[in-house]
């Protein structure tokens, strides 16, 4: 038996609080992950965890084993790189999970440059809208947008921020008119996004007197999709509210006009959310650096500075 790997099999379980779990962010046969487990109990003399129907329980030897694995594995990841050949090399697997519109937008298009400097990373990518849980499912590291809860084993380092932009086409201003206001914003037809943890058309909340204000625009056409949501802006179905980095090439081009740019909302926090360790693995910090690095180089992330079209009051009169 591998004594060491088996220490890291039996850290993944626990973290990720499931044997087939383990398998798949570690890259091994379920089987052979139970096996590695029976083979360490055997060993040791002890029963480590405690199989239930719905989750698995650390037993009290498992709970002592765990935090001297964890505390072996990190010293061993802290000295490996201390020495001058592992310097600059991380390799292993690294598993990051993004929201789908910056992993298209701002990621993939990067990626080429990651994989130049760090050929022996394994890197896994999914991109989704959705809440995920990244201890349970084995991220290293994620990419979040907005506040981000409170948390004991997580650590959320801002990377940039953006702002919010309200806009439509031209061709809809011209047949529609220009709202100048939240009053008039209320009878102009308006794309719904839906998000995908509530099921429910998202509403635009915007800063008015010091107050927010949480805005539910009118229209008969939802999306849950954030292209599909930016393409109805492009054809003229509705006024659409979204990510600055989303609609800045949109409306530099002038077949987006920002409107209402009078009614602001906080900018909008991009971090970076990973596991807390004593020693990051080596891949973890290297994405950690790099996708810094990345997004301080983007202006998109700077908010106040969006180089947004504005529309003019004398749109109004080009009103069918």
């Amino acid at each position: 038996m591998d004594r060491f790997q088996a220490m890291q099999v039996f850290q993944r379980i626990v973290e990720v609080n499931g044997f087939n779990k383990a398998a798949e962010t570690l890259g091994l046969p379920a089987s052979s992950v139970t096996h590695i487990v029976k083979s360490l109990e055997a060993h040791l003399g002890v029963r480590l965890l405690q199989r239930t129907t719905r989750r698995l329980r650390l037993t009290e030897d498992g709970e002592r084993y765990y935090e001297h694995c964890k505390r072996i594995l990190e010293d061993m990841e802290s000295v490996e790189g201390s020495f001058p050949g592992l310097q600059g090399m991380p390799r292993g697997r690294l598993k990051i999970d993004v929201p789908t519109s910056l992993g298209k937008t701002v990621l993939i298009p990067a990626l080429k440059d990651f994989r130049t400097q760090y050929p022996d990373i394994a890197l896994t990518l999914t991109l989704t809208d959705r809440t995920v849980d990244i201890v349970q499912e084995g991220i290293d590291c994620a990419i979040r947008t907005g506040a981000l809860a409170d948390s004991s084993t997580l650590v959320g380092r801002q990377i940039g921020s953006f702002e919010w932009l309200t806009c439509a086409s031209p061709e809809y201003l011209a047949s529609a008119g220009l709202p100048l206001d939240l009053a008039a914003l209320r009878s102009h037809q308006a794309v719904g996004y839906m998000l995908s943890r509530t099921g429910r058309p998202m509403a635009w909340h915007f800063e008015v007197d010091g107050q927010v204000i949480a805005f539910h625009p009118n229209g008969n056409l939802v999306v849950n999709d954030t292209e599909s949501y930016i393409a109805c802006g492009l054809e003229g179905l509705g006024i659409i509210r979204a990510g600055s980095f989303l609609l800045r090439p949109y409306l530099d081009s002038g077949r987006l006009t920002q409107i209402l740019p009078q009614l602001t909302s906080s900018p909008v926090a991009v971090s970076l959310l990973y596991v807390r360790n004593r020693h990051l693995p080596p891949p973890v910090r290297a994405f950690i650096d790099w996708v810094q690095a990345l997004f301080a180089a983007d202006s998109r992330f700077q908010a106040g500075r969006t180089s947004a079209r504005a529309a003019r009051p004398a749109a109004k009169r080009a009103k069918a």
